[in-house]
């Protein structure tokens, strides 16, 4: 029997649709297209009922692959992915935009670039690298300077995205919907021609109306499956056995937003976006030790054998700008930072997937972005105990710093100091560690002395005999002041004595070490 012919090659291209809220997204997919699907131009109910797009909505436009591709006879599909433009639906907007290959920045000629607008640019240098912007209802501009305010409103496009990834990308002018939504379909759109886990048996599939047989990452396609209860399922993932996992932690690789304003704390909470879920949870910052801060890193690769430096927030430019003094020493920024993000409930995504960090809570009328960091997932946590049976394999360390002063010297080899512990420190846990005294010696602290915090050094090298004319005057100016001396000879003491010889104690402690071990290099 001969075979039937086969069916035409199609290349698929997904192009999102994304602006603020009103801005014409929607009347702009339906122009374009050829086909619907079933969740195209807001046919939900609630989407009707409301008048605004509430949810993903997918349709088609086809047309004959260019010969120019080198890919011989087929059809060149664009699948158009309608995103929602309200701000509160910005988890929607975010997951639509990690499917896309191609973005549509849709702007009201009217209005310019609004809240909305701004994320929506964000989203789209975070997750795809060709834009479009379309100037929308051109059909509101008076005719006689309609041109003129087109041309306008595309200078001012022009500035805003010059400092961009998408600087010289192309602007074009149309009204998806001349007169409005109510208008008669019988009007014609202006400028859009210059636009252009279930183990269950799948027993066949359609891409818009189309049957197909295979599909791949970010197509639509409409699945046929025995057996199986559509009402069971709201929303789910489709993909190849085991390239999914269930994690409760993450570590990730991650940039701060340059548009977000405020620091990014450690132990601060964000609205997590990991695929097309959106969960809260709780961040901690580390970077490469200062030794290391130049090295260059293996792009998604995280190295356990490697020491980090715990950090209180993110280390940039500007959370660095106060501690400047008269902006004469620059502060060395790493190469790279990674998090520890700790979900509040688990979510489902595969290895190096895109993670956004978001502060949602921000009041949307508010003229701020609200997308604060954006990442690669490195490496998954899937043990719900991951804090005893992972998180000790993650060495990141704090420093700590402690100062005490000489009270007094025993003899040539040792002194007795203060200040450093409080009077209910276990000094004992503290005997070994390195020591150093301002004026240069080094010591090793050999024990506690009496009851009130003090202790004793050792200084293996012996006291220099500056140090030690330094500490014995000190100690009989301090002996006369205590046998009551006048005032004046008080203060006379104050002027000449020199500043008391310190004692720094340097180690560090690495943050998930159950034994709060105290290392010293």
């Amino acid at each position: 029997m001969a075979a039937g012919p086969a069916a035409p090659r199609v290349l698929n291209v997904n192009v999102g649709v994304l602006g603020h809220i009103d801005s014409g997204k929607t009347a702009l997919a339906r122009a374009l297209s050829t086909t619907g699907s079933t969740a195209a131009f807001d046919r939900a109910p609630q989407s009707r009922a409301r008048g605004i797009t509430l949810d993903l909505g997918f349709s088609c436009l086809r047309t004959a692959l260019p010969p120019q591709l080198g890919l011989g006879p087929g059809e060149l599909q664009f699948t158009l992915v309608d995103c929602p433009g309200h701000a509160s639906l910005i988890r929607t907007i975010i997951g639509g935009a990690q499917i896309i290959d191609l973005m549509m920045l849709v702007i009201d000629v009217t209005k310019g670039m609004q809240t909305q607008s701004a994320e929506c640019l964000v989203i789209g240098q975070i997750a795809c690298q060709k834009m479009v912007v379309v100037l929308n209802k051109i059909d509101l501009l008076p005719e006689g300077k309609r041109q003129s305010a087109i041309e306008k409103m595309t200078k001012k496009m022009q500035k805003t995205l010059e400092n961009t990834k998408f600087c010289g990308c192309p602007i074009v002018a149309v009204a998806a919907k001349p007169g409005g939504p109510e208008a008669p379909e019988s009007e014609n759109p202006l400028g859009v021609s210059e636009l252009i886990e279930v183990t269950k048996k799948v027993k066949s599939m359609q891409m818009f109306h189309t049957p197909v047989t295979y599909a791949m990452q970010g197509d639509r396609v409409g699945i046929c499956v025995t057996q199986f209860d559509p009402k069971l399922l709201e929303r789910g993932l489709i993909c190849t056995p085991e390239s999914l996992h269930t994690i409760h932690a993450a570590i990730i690789s991650l940039k701060k937003i340059q548009y977000f304003r405020g620091a990014l704390q450690t132990k601060a909470k964000f609205h997590i976006t990991v695929g097309h879920e959106t969960v809260m949870g709780r961040v901690m910052f580390f970077s490469p030790a200062p030794a290391d801060f130049n090295e260059e890193i293996k792009e998604n690769v995280f190295d356990f054998e490697k020491d980090y430096l715990y950090q209180e927030e993110y280390l940039s430019k500007d959370s660095n700008s106060e501690n400047k003094e008269n902006d004469q020493a620059e502060i060395q920024l790493p190469k790279q930072q990674w998090a520890l993000l700790e979900f509040e409930k688990p979510v489902t995504c595969p290895k190096l997937c895109l993670v956004i960090g978001s502060k949602l809570d921000t009041d949307i009328h508010a003229n701020t972005c609200r997308l604060a960091f954006h990442g690669v997932l490195l490496q998954g946590m899937e043990d719900k105990n991951y804090v005893e049976t992972f998180l000790p394999k993650l060495k990141v360390y704090k420093l700590k710093h402690k100062e005490g002063q000489v009270e007094r010297v025993m003899d040539d080899y040792s002194v007795i100091g203060r200040s450093l512990f409080k009077k209910e420190t276990n000094i004992q846990i503290f005997v070994g560690l390195k020591v150093k005294l301002s004026t240069g010696e080094d010591g090793i602290i050999d024990g506690g002395f009496g009851q009130s915090g003090k202790f004793k050094i050792r200084i293996p090298d012996g006291l220099k005999p500056d140090t030690k004319m330094l500490l014995t005057v000190a100690s009989k100016k301090k002996s006369k002041a205590g046998k009551g001396d006048t005032a004046k000879e008080d203060e006379g003491s104050k002027n000449d004595s020199a500043q008391p010889v310190t004692i720094s104690l340097l180690f560090k402690r690495y943050v998930f070490d159950t034994q709060k071990k105290m290392i010293q290099s």
